[in-house]
């Protein structure tokens, strides 16, 4: 009796615990898309020196690199579901390495573009897997909120986006800009040799493909209504109206396409049942266009408007990452997200009236102060986000809600980048950084109010503690069709 009492136990830890060995393959793949956002926001100057581009053309580096994650990350999120982790991970780790080489030897922007392009495709695959894997394993352990796993993946990608600038400024120097696009090189290789060995074969892998059907049509579709809206956003004109019309004839398209189709690609009537979803997106959305109006417009400004050099930037912008990692550590195991949200909020607005402190010979004391409250929603907000995803989405379809997220968030990007090319002319000035600080208080403002009257934000937090330590018992807040 003792004997086979000590065996269940032994059992019940082995099945309790998450596979650590998982750690290492998760979080590079989740960096990948952070460091070359961040890295490339100390880059965009001398790029523009070297091939002779304004701001409005080398904002072109960021549009292609979010036009295709946007694309990507769901498609790729949805073959993860079908086909499990380990063959998507691998795939994206070889197109990263691809994007790196190309980027290493471009000839000229369209060079840098294509580069970003692939790069964008290639790094698809990584948080969705990341997402996926740890369904995966609170399914087989039953813990069914592993907020401390959740929290190291926020805290990585924190730790990368302070890498990545300062990163950035020292390649630079040592190596030229190109040296920014090489990096993914030995990322690649790294992620080949985790991915590979550390990995597991979902059981699925082994079932023919044709036992499995890809909606291609609502995936083409999907792709076609992203295209179109993303160009109109990186260059608005009137001229140009022909790109909404087909977008909204794509998304006409889509929805009768998958309200049809026996397997979708996207469930629209498991989306359309679950608002607290959608309304996580919506939030995503808001959020990642202050986000990324700071990181590009403001590095921007300070080579441009206040003549600092592109390492000088760089360190510039290490306080904001640093207060993010601090916040995200200490808050990171707390489940309830609503608080964060709301705090978030509130410090993007106070970061925002900052801007408008700003002059072209401000004080390097209020440089830092800028990053310092920036860094509170950066640390708050993006974990929040991801918990509330992990709770509000349908377990079998965490790859592709995953994906999604990361669409909004690099539709939001998108929305940045012609933020940024719309209130910046020939130069980063200090009357556009303003223009562009008035434009991130609308956007913050939305964001807040839409956190403030969502009651079902409260929920995630108030069930994970009041199940305890139970995991078992616990579920995730969802709607399924």
């Amino acid at each position: 009796m003792i004997e086979r009492l000590t065996r269940r136990k032994t059992e019940t830890a082995a099945r309790g615990a998450f596979d650590r060995k998982l750690l290492a393959p998760m979080m590079l793949g989740s960096i990948l898309n952070p460091v070359n956002s961040s890295i490339i926001s100390v880059s965009l100057v001398p790029i523009g020196a070297a091939f002779g581009a304004p701001p409005s053309q080398t904002a072109w580096l960021v549009s292609a690199l979010y036009l295709a994650t946007a694309i990507g990350q769901p498609v790729v999120g949805r073959l993860i579901d079908l086909f499990g982790p380990r063959r998507l991970f691998l795939a994206g780790a070889t197109l990263t390495g691809i994007a790196g080489l190309i980027g290493l030897l471009a000839p000229n922007m369209g060079a840098l573009i294509v580069s970003r392009v692939v790069l964008g495709f290639g790094t698809c695959a990584g948080y969705p897997a990341a997402m996926s894997l740890i369904r995966s394993e609170a399914r087989r352990t039953g813990q069914d909120s592993p907020a401390g796993i959740l929290a190291t993946l926020a805290v990585a990608s924190q730790t990368v986006a302070v890498i990545g600038p300062p990163l950035g400024g020292v390649l630079i120097g040592l190596g030229g800009w190109r040296s920014t696009f090489a990096v993914n090189i030995p990322l690649a290789v790294a992620g080949l040799l985790l991915g590979a060995r550390r990995l597991p074969k979902a059981p699925r892998e082994a079932r023919a493909a044709k036992e499995i059907r890809l909606d291609l049509p609502g995936m083409a579709l999907f792709a076609a209504m992203l295209v179109s809206l993303l160009l109109f956003l990186m260059e608005p004109r009137a001229d140009r109206w022909y790109l909404p019309v087909l977008m909204v004839v794509a998304a006409a398209g889509f929805a009768v396409r998958e309200l049809r189709v026996a397997e979708p690609f996207i469930d629209l009537r498991v989306f359309g049942g679950n608002a607290p979803l959608l309304l996580t997106y919506a939030r995503a959305l808001l959020v990642s266009v202050v986000s990324y109006v700071f990181l590009y417009g403001y590095t921007q400004w300070l080579q441009d408007g206040r003549g600092l050099t592109a390492s000088q930037a760089g360190l510039a912008q290490l306080p904001m990452f640093l207060t993010g990692i601090a916040v995200s550590t200490l808050t990171g195991r707390r489940t309830a997200v609503r608080g964060k949200l709301l705090v978030g909020a509130v410090g993007q607005i106070a970061g925002c009236s900052l801007l408008l402190l700003l002059q072209p010979h401000s004080a390097v004391g209020l440089l830092i102060t800028v990053a310092l409250v920036f860094g509170v929603p950066q640390g708050l907000i993006n974990l929040a986000l991801q918990n509330a995803v992990y709770h509000q989405a349908d377990p079998e379809r965490m790859g592709s809600s995953a994906g999604l997220l990361r669409t909004f968030l690099y539709l939001g990007a998108m929305v940045a980048s012609s933020a940024n090319g719309a209130f910046f002319g020939a130069r980063a000035d200090t009357g556009g950084l303003h223009g562009l600080a008035w434009f991130m208080l609308a956007v913050t403002g939305l964001f807040l109010a839409l956190t403030a009257v969502d009651r079902s934000l409260g929920r995630i937090g108030a069930d994970a503690s009041s199940s305890g330590a139970s995991s078992s018992a616990r579920q995730p807040q969802q709607r399924k069709a």
